[in-house]
């Protein structure tokens, strides 16, 4: 249905031409902006496509990258002339064709929006069809514009679409009756399926002096605390507020939501690079939009662009519900750009600023935890868990992840507390039983009950090489060798290049025998970067074998375990 058209973004590589590139040629414009391309750098890619560019401004292959990096990057106003250029030497590109929708729409050129279709410029038969009906919305001629959506709803696959558009479209125009019998005719669940879909009837019930129903709509499918956004309007309508049907204005604005539409429903199944190019041409025709600068930030953010993640976070104004959310996307943002004191900064103060959220106090936590700053983390997470006044299922992660910070901080009752709890919230969850468990074997308790944790983990997750390892290591703790080693061997296949999984093997294989074997290991996890304190041990047990080892730490020596276990 939708032609990709990130031609730059999939060559293949640079070497048989590197020897070409000139600092200030069209060579080495061009081999410098198709790696920034391949490397999601758009706005260094788009840079140096526009200096190529200016040296071959006929070149129909090099205008089609040009648009895609600009795009990336949304400079749109510098696309649009390129787009206007390729679309007349090239009318079946689809970028093109993109840009000059959003720009007519945007300008208000609707007869102009028409006249293009009926010239074959086309972005795909979806956006299409949806593009002429809001264009006829923004000439006045709504008979066109209803009979277009109902076209797009009749075909297969399409209902939701042109339904949600169509009831939009309604309520654009003050046909708040004729927009919620949509809402609440047969299709109505597949148009009220998202949050924005959820939120529009929400409005569109307040316009039609129904605020319990629309209190009623949202909370089918927000609880309350769940989405601060929801919970804003639920108060608004509760405290006797009419709410402004403000999800469309404009015939510019359909656009823009047919744009976030499309990027919405292809997240996480298209290419990010051109999911992004759907959503960043919503926010060039309705800049400001919080989902749509979120989800366009989420996507810079899984492209590696976190500086440009970064800068669309920081539109989020602090007054916003969704603020929180966006200072914790930048958050995580900074931190995967190497930036961990900026990142925990951030989620400082947005626990001062938003102390009411636990899922903020849970974040910063989860920050400091990978930092190993337990104590701190720990605090972080009292202050999550106090904000739930019952715990639920959903909470077994908060006492898990606390769990960690009092193990990793060698206070075990506390640590032992959590982890119990978070299976009682969530008996089944395999990290806390592999966790709990492999702590229990590390402390020589209760061996035989994490056995069956562990046993429980590794049926749940029968190809994760850790849970594996801790299911080898338990049957080794408990002289079980012969059985041991079977798991151990599973687990360096799943898991080939960890230091701690390949000691493991290597003390299995000497507690059976298998010296040799044993010492092959021991070596391979040196060579896979183990911390200082397992280096020094590893070593040792390279010069006088395992035995003396265990009998230097005071341990108890080998022992098969007899025939009852």
């Amino acid at each position: 249905m939708i032609r990709m058209f990130f031609v730059a973004l999939t060559i293949l590589g640079l070497s048989p031409f590197a020897a070409l590139a000139q600092a200030d040629g069209f060579a080495g414009s061009y081999l410098a902006a198709r790696q920034a391309g391949m490397n999601h750098d758009f706005s260094a890619a788009s840079d140096y496509f526009l200096r190529a560019l200016g040296r071959d401004g006929s070149n129909v292959l090099l205008m089609e990258n040009t648009v895609a990096a600009l795009v990336g990057v949304g400079r749109f106003e510098r696309a649009v002339p390129i787009a206007q250029q390729l679309a007349a030497v090239n009318p079946e590109s689809q970028i093109a064709a993109q840009i000059l929708v959003a720009h007519r729409m945007k300008e208000g050129e609707f007869a102009g929006l028409l006249g293009d279709q009926a010239a074959a410029l086309s972005v795909g038969p979806l956006v299409d069809g949806l593009a002429a009906a809001w264009a006829h919305v923004g000439a006045g001629d709504m008979t066109q514009a209803l009979a277009a959506f109902d076209e797009i709803a009749a075909r297969p696959g399409l209902a939701a679409f042109g339904g949600y558009h169509k009831a939009l479209a309604l309520a654009n125009v003050g046909d708040f009756e004729g927009a919620e019998a949509l809402f609440s005719g047969p299709d109505g669940a597949q148009l009220q399926s998202t949050r924005r879909g959820l939120a529009a009837r929400a409005q569109i019930l307040s316009q039609l002096e129904r605020s319990g129903d629309a209190i009623a709509a949202i909370r089918t499918g927000f609880g309350p605390g769940s989405d601060p956004a929801m919970d804003a309007l639920v108060a608004a309508l509760e405290a006797g507020e009419v709410l402004t049907f403000d999800i469309v204005t404009s015939a510019s604005d359909g656009m823009a939501e047919v744009f976030q539409s499309v990027a919405s429903a292809l997240n996480g199944d298209a290419a990010d690079q051109y999911t992004l190019s759907y959503i960043r041409t919503a926010d060039y025709l309705r800049p400001g939009d919080t989902d749509t600068i979120l989800l366009m930030a989420s996507l810079l953010e899984q492209l590696d662009q976190y500086d440009l993640a970064t800068r669309a976070y920081d539109q989020v104004a602090r007054d916003d519900p969704s603020f929180h959310a966006a200072e914790m996307g930048r958050a995580e943002a900074l931190r995967r750009a190497g930036r961990s004191d900026a990142a925990i900064e951030v989620l400082q103060q947005l626990a001062e600023s938003h102390a009411e959220i636990a899922l903020v106090h849970q974040t910063l936590g989860d920050a400091l935890r990978r930092l190993e700053r337990y104590d701190e983390a720990s605090q972080a997470y009292d202050q999550a868990v106090a904000l739930h006044e019952i715990p639920d299922r959903q909470h077994w992660i908060l006492y898990f992840a606390r769990g960690i910070t009092h193990e990793r901080s060698d206070r075990w009752p506390l640590a032992e507390a959590d982890f119990r709890l978070a299976l009682e919230l969530s008996p089944d969850q395999p990290q806390v039983l592999n966790y709990l468990g492999y702590s229990l074997v590390e402390l020589r308790q209760n061996l035989d009950e994490a056995l069956g944790m562990i046993e429980s983990a590794v049926q749940a997750r029968p190809d994760d090489g850790y849970i594996t390892d801790s299911l080898g290591w338990v049957l080794y703790r408990l002289g079980r060798y012969d059985e041991a080693a079977v798991h151990m061997e599973r687990a360096a296949q799943l898991t080939p290049t960890d230091p701690i999984i390949s000691d493991h093997l290597g003390d299995v294989y000497w507690a059976v025998g298998r010296t040799l074997e044993a010492r092959f290991q021991w070596r391979r996890a040196m060579s896979f970067d183990p911390e200082e304190d397992d280096v020094i041990r590893i070593r040792r047990k390279l010069e006088v074998g395992l035995d003396r080892v265990l009998e230097e730490e005071g341990a108890a020596p080998l022992a098969v375990a007899n025939d009852g276990g």
